[in-house]
């Protein structure tokens, strides 16, 4: 368990004297100056390859730090991180951070659309700042199938020390990673997938990077701890539960839920929640479970809950969770609800933001599909599946380099038509409130992410989302959050407010389907050139494609 950093400030102390009082005032103004700009983390990581055994058979992993899983970030609202990768490996790089908002700075997310890979022998420095943001998220490589080799790590953003809290200090705080895990490594997974074939099953799930009772998580009886759990696998949703435990939701990437309590909890591809569990039990140790949801084949991993003074290992059966069902899975999703009275990021409540009395500008139908194209498995999103260009589009859109994308490339409603291979980036101005709907006619669990936002989940139901399916939608107290489900023959409905410019990027976090199309970008766009709206390109941005050559500015 790593215990959250604090920051502190140096205390000078001086005797005044009538000869230096200017300069001490100088001195205090200089002072107060620095000190009222968020405070700043640097961080230093070396991305290596690396002998890892998660299921038991040797791999080459991704290690940050010689670490796997990465190391943890720690930040406080609104902190500045600078973080400078070194890529030791052999082949470009990429990380992205999965929902760190970048406010006004899309040219950080660490994705292709915004971003040159790092090649290798090469380092670039990240500048982020966690802007009006708590929560839990976590980071991966975001370039080819890198992420089935490791290179991911878990954020907590913390609270700042004036604003309430809606829970009790707990008395520790874990970190838990989990998601299934192919013995096959990255390379030929994407082999694989560019020769036109679906992936295999995976072959196990991961808690931690570990397999069964790979990790020991210590509590004290009559303590309460908080876990934060992501699902950073590749194409499975997973259950998360604790033998004999109970679990009370508190929060859901980075806002304060009821606390409602649960035997398990489902955790969609790419989500994060923080649950509070109560070591309310007879002193022994117990499972951690986490298994694969909607696969026939259940996968299961455990780790271990361990009482202080336990001298009993775990024992009995493990628990079981559910598998197949979709009712349960939708009624749990309905309980998720905002605590309105809770503060955020600012001191002020969550619920004094009334975004069900906005009404939207526009509506916006993101449907997928599993085409082939060209003889070839494809996924697409309005029959478009997205083709990566040779150049980032961020750049070649500060640039005016033309030939790379087109506003409006990809339809804001589903067609019908063949699928096509296309960049696909579609336009979008900057405080639009936009309703967007994810139609889901496959019958597999669709999970979406939307980089730079935090949208509210308004409402989802089976079948063909129509105008009249709004009135089911909660606009009082849904959850926001980053990164939503879609059920099989359903629908998920959005509210979105645009006030971050930028590039950014709309995926599945089934990187299966991500990989061979199932994205594409937002471009929310202001002519007003101003830094206030938006930050110039990094004077430190890696250039690549089209933009070789050029020059990005001198300060």
């Amino acid at each position: 368990m790593q215990e959250r950093s604090t920051c502190s400030e140096s205390i000078i102390q001086t005797t005044m004297r009538p000869t230096n009082v200017a300069v001490i005032l100088l001195f205090t103004f200089l002072l107060s100056s620095v000190n009222s700009e968020d405070p700043y983390r640097y961080l230093t990581w070396k991305v290596t390859y690396g002998d890892i055994y998660p299921l038991g058979v040797k791999q080459q992993g991704i290690l940050i730090n010689g670490q796997f899983p990465g190391p943890q970030i720690d930040a406080v609202t609104n902190e500045n991180l600078i973080i400078s990768v070194y890529n030791y490996l052999r082949e470009p790089f990429l990380i992205s951070w999965n929902g760190l908002q970048h406010r006004r700075n899309s040219w950080q997310d660490g994705v292709f659309g915004t971003s040159c890979p790092i090649p290798p022998g090469k380092n670039f420095t990240y500048a982020l700042q966690v802007k009006d943001q708590i929560g839990s998220y976590f980071y991966f490589p975001s370039l080819g199938m890198h992420k089935a080799a490791g290179g991911f790590g878990g954020i907590r953003i913390w609270s700042r020390p004036l604003i309430p809290v809606p829970f009790p200090p707990p008395a520790g705080d874990f970190t838990i990673l989990a998601g299934d895990w192919f013995k096959l490594d990255h390379h030929r997974l994407r082999r694989l997938l560019e020769n036109g074939h679906s992936l295999p099953l995976p072959d196990g799930v991961l808690i931690n990077g570990r397999g069964w009772n790979g990790n020991t998580f210590t509590v004290d009886q009559g303590k309460t701890y908080r876990f934060r759990i992501s699902n950073v696998g590749l194409t499975t949703s997973i259950n998360f539960r604790i033998q004999g435990h109970k679990l009370k939701l508190v929060e859901v990437e980075g806002s304060h839920t009821l606390q409602n309590t649960y035997s398990s909890l489902d955790i969609h591809l790419g989500q994060s929640v923080s649950v509070l569990v109560t070591a309310d039990q007879p002193v022994k140790d117990y499972y951690i479970v986490v298994s694969t949801r909607f696969t026939r084949q259940v996968l299961t991993t455990t780790s271990v809950l361990h009482y202080s003074n336990s001298r009993t290992g775990v024992s009995g059966p493990v628990p079981p969770g559910p598998t197949l069902d979709i009712t349960s899975s939708v009624f749990q999703a309905r309980t998720i609800r905002w605590n309105l009275t809770a503060s955020g990021p600012r001191p002020n409540p969550q619920g004094s933001y009334h975004y069900g009395l906005i009404k939207p500008s526009r509506t916006i139908m993101l449907a997928n599909s599993a085409p082939y194209i060209n003889g070839k498995q494809r996924y697409a999103v309005n029959s478009v599946s997205y083709s990566a260009p040779d150049t980032p589009l961020k750049l070649a859109d500060y640039f005016n380099i033309p030939g790379v994308f087109y506003v409006g490339s990809i339809p804001a409603y589903p067609t019908g038509g063949n699928a096509y291979l296309q960049t696909s980036v579609m336009g979008a101005n900057f405080h639009e409130f936009v309703e967007i709907v994810f139609q889901n006619w496959e019958t597999s669990v669709q999970s979406w992410h939307i980089d730079g936002y935090s949208f509210f989940v308004v409402g989802f139901g089976s079948g063909q989302w129509t105008p009249e399916s709004r009135a089911k939608y909660n606009l009082r107290d849904t959850v926001a959050r980053c990164t939503t489900q879609v059920y099989p023959k359903s629908w998920t409905a959005i509210y979105m407010a645009l006030d971050n410019v930028g590039m950014w990027n709309i995926r599945s976090e089934n990187w299966e389907r991500q990989y061979l199309g199932q994205q594409l970008y937002l471009r929310v766009y202001t002519p007003s050139n101003s830094w206030r709206d938006e930050y110039p390109v990094p004077k430190n941005a890696l250039l690549c494609g089209r933009a070789s050559g050029r020059h990005t500015r001198p300060f």
